[in-house]
């Protein structure tokens, strides 16, 4: 799981992200809503630890320009504050839960562990994936059509499952490189383009639908023809 934590208060913004990659979750940190903004754009992460006092664009401002972009990636508000008014005003924009300040490591990671089985839930399906007439096993790795069933490696996989989450976007490249092989990887655009061509070869045998569509100059869209 890949999480993205934006916290202004340098120790505390490490101590999470020593919390979070201690218990297996990958982490990106920053320190503004600016930078916030920009790495929650990308739409890479599972869920989004974000706290509402920042420099720069505050919290609740960043998590409303997200949700106005189509991201539905689930957020967790850490605030010091713990007033009714603040946690409706954070809930109303568009966050999954809140969490005020001081808070137990345990506690943390069962909300983000909730919250990560939330999101999960809105596509998977007694451990299928659906999208038009294709779908895939979570369990077995099988991309399965009307009439025939193909086994996929971990990366077309995953692949293939980022691109049905985010259906209704255009990824890039750059997110794709961000998603499967992580920001700090020396993967570059050719690996992307390599996995497509695998990932389009395999769905082109089981379904004469769904498609991998390349948008020039901008990246790679799934669709059903």
């Amino acid at each position: 799981m890949r999480v993205l934590v934006v916290e202004d208060e340098k120790y505390l913004a490490d101590a999470l992200s020593h919390i979070l990659k201690d218990n297996r979750y990958t982490v990106d940190t920053v320190y503004d809503g600016e930078d916030g903004l920009d790495y929650g754009l990308s739409g890479v992460y599972d869920v989004i630890v974000l706290d509402i006092m920042l420099p720069k664009t505050d919290g609740i401002s960043v998590l409303k320009e997200l949700r106005a972009e189509g991201i539905k990636t689930p957020v967790l508000l850490l605030t010091a504050k713990s007033e009714v008014s603040d946690k409706i005003t954070g809930l109303d924009s568009g966050a999954d839960d809140y969490l005020a300040k001081p808070f137990n490591s345990g506690e943390l990671l069962a909300r983000l562990r909730a919250l990560t089985r939330r999101g999960a839930e809105m596509i998977i399906n007694n451990n299928e994936i659906p999208f038009g007439d294709i779908t895939l096993d979570t369990n077995t790795l099988n991309l399965c059509g009307p009439k025939k069933s193909i086994r996929l490696t971990k990366k077309e996989f995953d692949l293939l499952e980022y691109l049905i989450i985010n259906k209704a976007m255009v990824v890039s490249k750059e997110q794709i490189i961000d998603k499967l092989w992580g920001f700090d990887s020396e993967a570059e655009a050719n690996h992307v383009e390599v996995y497509i061509s695998f990932l389009r070869k395999k769905l082109a045998f089981v379904s004469e639908k769904v498609a991998v569509n390349t948008v020039r100059g901008i990246g790679y869209r799934l669709g059903e023809n």
